[in-house]
């Protein structure tokens, strides 16, 4: 295609792109998201493709191989349009039956169908899916809409149209004063907002600013931003654009850890695309307007999700943060003013244009504005990224959308925000999504990770965890972070393994307030909020675990022992054979005996028995 020079030559390849589509009859939509690409998703598409191509329907049927569609639990999954028919589960064998069956001759394939685990009843659409009906998708609709590869999708789907309105007649301050007006704060994290920075970078001085993209999301379970990247680079790099224009930067940068190689790969293939078009470059749509964005690789480094550290890495320097006595919007990349801001963030920019603040703020809650996507996993039904207008209450992401508890066993805790997040009780549930109400409570929104915990999750062993992960992740540059989770660390480890002392828990939060209050970064800051929490929720465990060298929920090694009930054990000999310590003997159809010796309670034995013949005690 050749470079556009007016935003009238983009509407016209706009005009043309969609006549040319006009004698597709039917699109297939497969999801290549990171949640069904372990699930063979590659291979689906592959066979789909040969079997339309057998068939000679390649121009009347379009194939699009897309970003997540969000139901992880169910994939592969495909949509069929017209119809909105909604197949899960799929495998390549199924090729056949569907271009046959459904694309030729329009017939559902029922046993390919949902299967409502309610109702037993099979659903035909997505729309009628209750993961879906439930949500509110304004950014995760896209991803099934466009191949990620092609920019010629996303303009057909209207992408880059509201790039042409900042560049024909509106100013920087109407930009930012209607991204004020919307509401919207940053999805990264602090929940600061954007408006705001925008304005500050606006305004500062000099003539050389950048625009940042960070997509260095580390936290365990999160994929949020990754599934937005890897699904619409285009509506990233679009509102990149958008706020490049607003602040007055030339230069982008899409921060993006190497372990995402999807996410990178697409990145750079939107950036090239839109180069070629002149979306990128110098006098963009023939305007004044120049800015171009590169692709900066991640070493991994939980910390450099943290501004100032990521800024260091970009520039080459050692991931590290630095104090923020100036903000980076006046000294931030190069030592220049700068505004980062996470990719949802940015992928909001676009429909907040072109819809309007009040149609943006018209979702929501008074101080938190639009929609967020969740990464709901943990002991639960429904695994997936979730789409939710802003003050939906935890409980209906988690048992509305969620399903409740994957097997059977009651709902204990939800942990939200990620590993500086906070663990909040059922009787919590009622709490919304929101910045400041989940803030009180003791947790965070975050960048939108959600773990789902049942009665077998034990809290001091979460604290732990995520202890161990800050631990690891630590930059280490400054005192109360390097010293104080470790300190912490030591002391939650004394607890799991039977040495903890009551004072301890007061040490505990003595510490976490320290750290809080004086780390130099937000993550150094945020990282005792799992221990925090959980005392402050979840007490008895750690009164359990101290008082009675007990662990409640049957998780620390070293505060229980497995043994054989008489009464259930048939002597099937299956928990002697997948015992790798082999402390475990019996004659067959007699009473098995566990050496606690020997025993190293890795559970095998006892996920293996089907009789529920080993308990922990």
């Amino acid at each position: 295609m050749p470079r556009l020079n007016s935003h009238r030559e983009l509407e016209h390849l706009r005009e043309r792109l969609r006549e040319q589509r006009q004698n597709i009859a039917t699109t297939v939509m497969v999801c290549g998201g990171p949640g069904c690409q372990p699930s063979h998703s590659q291979a689906v598409i592959d066979a789909v493709s040969d079997e339309l191509s057998s068939q000679g329907l390649d121009r009347s049927v379009r194939l699009c191989a897309t970003g997540c569609h969000g139901f992880c639990e169910q994939g592969p999954v495909i949509v069929i349009e017209p119809g909105n028919i909604f197949y899960c589960r799929v495998s390549p064998e199924d090729a056949f039956e569907i271009v046959y069956q459904t694309v030729m001759k329009g017939e559902v394939i029922e046993r390919l169908l949902y299967e409502d685990p309610v109702s037993g009843k099979r659903i035909r659409t997505e729309a009628e899916v209750p993961f879906y009906k439930a949500q509110d998708q304004q950014l995760l609709s896209h991803n099934r809409m466009v191949d990620p590869h092609s920019i010629e999708d996303y303009i057909v789907a209207g992408g880059y149209a509201a790039l042409p309105r900042v560049l024909n007649g509106v100013t920087p301050e109407e930009i930012v004063r209607e991204i004020k007006s919307s509401g919207l704060r940053g999805r990264g994290g602090g929940g600061f907002p954007t408006g705001s920075k925008w304005d500050e970078c606006m305004e500062a001085p000099g003539d050389e600013k950048y625009v940042i993209c960070n997509a260095d999301e580390g936290d365990p379970g999160a994929y949020m931003d990754r599934g937005v990247l890897e699904g619409n680079p285009h509506l990233v790099l679009e509102g990149m654009m958008i706020g490049a224009r607003a602040v007055g930067a030339r230069k982008g940068y899409i921060y993006v850890r190497n372990e995402y190689p999807l996410a990178v790969k697409n990145s750079r293939i939107a950036v090239e695309q839109a180069r070629e078009l002149g979306l990128l470059g110098d006098n963009i749509l023939g305007s004044s307007f120049s800015f171009d964005v590169d692709i900066a690789r991640g070493g991994g480094a939980f910390v450099c999700g943290e501004s100032t550290a990521l800024m260091a890495s970009i520039e080459g320097k050692v991931g590290e943060p630095r104090p923020k006595d100036v903000h980076t919007v006046l000294d931030g990349l190069y030592h220049k003013p700068t505004t980062l801001n996470n990719v949802e963030t940015w992928a909001n920019v676009p429909s907040i244009v072109l819809n309007g603040s009040s149609w943006f703020a018209s979702k929501g809650t008074k101080r938190s504005k639009g929609t967020k996507i969740l990464a709901l996993t943990g002991r639960i039904k429904n695994t997936g990224l979730v789409e939710v207008a802003m003050g939906t209450s935890i409980r209906e992401v988690v048992f509305g959308i969620g399903g409740g508890a994957a097997n059977g066993n009651p709902i204990k805790a939800v942990q939200t925000g990620g590993p500086s997040g906070g663990c909040l009780p059922l009787d919590k549930f009622d709490l919304a999504v929101d910045f400041d109400v989940l803030a009180e409570a003791g947790s965070m929104v975050g960048s939108g990770g959600m773990v789902v915990m049942d009665e077998e999750t034990c809290m001091v062993d979460v604290a732990k965890y995520f202890l161990a992960f800050l631990q690891d992740e630590s930059c280490g540059k400054c005192l109360p972070c390097r010293v104080g989770i470790d300190r912490m660390l030591e002391i939650i480890t004394d607890i799991t393994e039977g040495r903890g002392r009551m004072e301890q828990l007061d040490l505990l939060e003595e510490l976490g307030d320290t750290i809080s209050q004086t780390a130099m970064c937000g993550l150094g800051k945020t990282a005792p909020n799992p221990v925090l929490s959980t005392l402050r929720y979840f007490r008895p465990e750690y009164e359990a675990h101290i008082k009675e060298n007990k662990c409640p929920a049957g998780v620390c090694r070293a505060l229980i022992t497995y043994r054989i009930d008489p009464d259930k054990c048939n002597g099937c000999g299956v928990c002697i054979r997948g015992c790798v310590h082999e402390a475990i003997t019996g004659q067959k159809k007699q009473l098995h005996v566990i050496d606690a010796q020997l025993c190293q309670k890795c559970g095998i034995c006892r996920s293996e028995c089907k009789f529920d013949a080993i308990q922990v005690v």
